[in-house]
């Protein structure tokens, strides 16, 4: 798994990331969703790695990555904090500006570290999701219906029980569909009940302080400068909830394109050759230049 990355803690100044990154040419930065770990690109990775080099950490929280102190309002789980870590850790390895690719949960990451650093990004891509102001404010029965975890895992202290009393039958996966190595490495994370705890945290603060953070872009009108890429699983939720997914985006951005992938939720595990592809053309096309610019 990972053949020829480096594998390392690396201490911030906010939080300690475990990091695995390899290869050459220009940066991407690549974040994992819930309730995985890095571990999840391990088949996309190498296949970026031969014309980039590829940063994969565990975002804070997950994984064997600092778990945040709590705070009345789940700021040490925002994704402004773990935005911040993006650019802590690229900045120590190197990179001042760099691709990012966010999945699930990371997209929430991805898309704050792009609105709130835009001269670090240069190109965006959003795996599965929508900006979390866009799905509280659209929510109806079919979305609390199919997303009713985003409330549930808000709860204070019920869900860590409930997952806690048997990890794996609750977030499911297999060695078969995620790899031996890989199901490993999220099976040590998911059943320890600090990493439960530090994911929860990161629902509890999309569902407040996130959520807030949202809401003030709008207000200021503010949008992503860099080109931003799209990309949902068709048999997944976001085309049932939302039509047009592109559309939900449109009001955010100023370069956008997207299209849906015939797999599951797990893109980057059932479809890794099809999404690495589309991120390498996206990647190589004009992207945000050094004055702030879409080149």
């Amino acid at each position: 798994m990972f053949d020829g990355f480096h594998l390392e803690h690396i201490r911030l100044p906010e939080a300690t990331l475990r990091v695995r990154h390899g290869g050459s040419g220009p940066p991407v930065l690549l974040l994992h969703g819930h309730p995985r770990t890095h571990a999840t690109w391990h088949r996309v990775a190498p296949l970026l790695a031969a014309h980039h080099t590829v940063v994969c950490p565990d975002l804070r929280g997950f994984g064997g990555s600092t778990i945040p102190a709590d705070s009345p309002d789940h700021d040490g789980s925002s994704k402004r904090a773990k935005a911040r870590d993006c650019i802590a850790l690229m900045r120590h390895l190197g990179h001042e500006r760099f691709a990012l690719a966010g999945h699930d949960r990371g997209s929430y990451t991805a898309f704050r570290t792009a609105m709130d650093h835009p001269q670090a990004v240069t190109h965006l891509a959003i795996l599965d999701g929508v900006p979390i102001l866009e799905a509280l404010e659209r929510c109806d029965a079919r979305f609390a219906a199919r997303w009713w975890h985003w409330f549930f895992f808000a709860q204070p202290e019920r869900p860590e029980r409930a997952i806690g009393a048997d990890p794996l039958a609750w977030y499911g996966g297999s060695p078969a569909a995620m790899g031996e190595e890989a199901y490993a490495d999220f099976a040590a994370a998911v059943q320890n009940p600090a990493v439960i705890h530090g994911m929860l945290e990161d629902y509890r603060a999309g569902l407040t302080v996130d959520h807030r953070h949202d809401a003030d872009d709008r207000r200021a009108g503010r949008r992503l400068q860099c080109p931003t890429r799209v990309l949902w699983s068709r048999r997944d939720d976001l085309e049932l909830l939302y039509g047009d997914v592109l559309a939900v985006w449109r009001p955010w951005t100023t370069a956008l394109s997207g299209r849906g992938l015939d797999c599951g939720h797990h893109m980057a595990e059932e479809v890794p050759e099809g999404l690495a592809a589309d991120l390498l053309a996206f990647f190589a096309g004009p992207g945000l230049g050094a004055g702030g610019q879409s080149a």
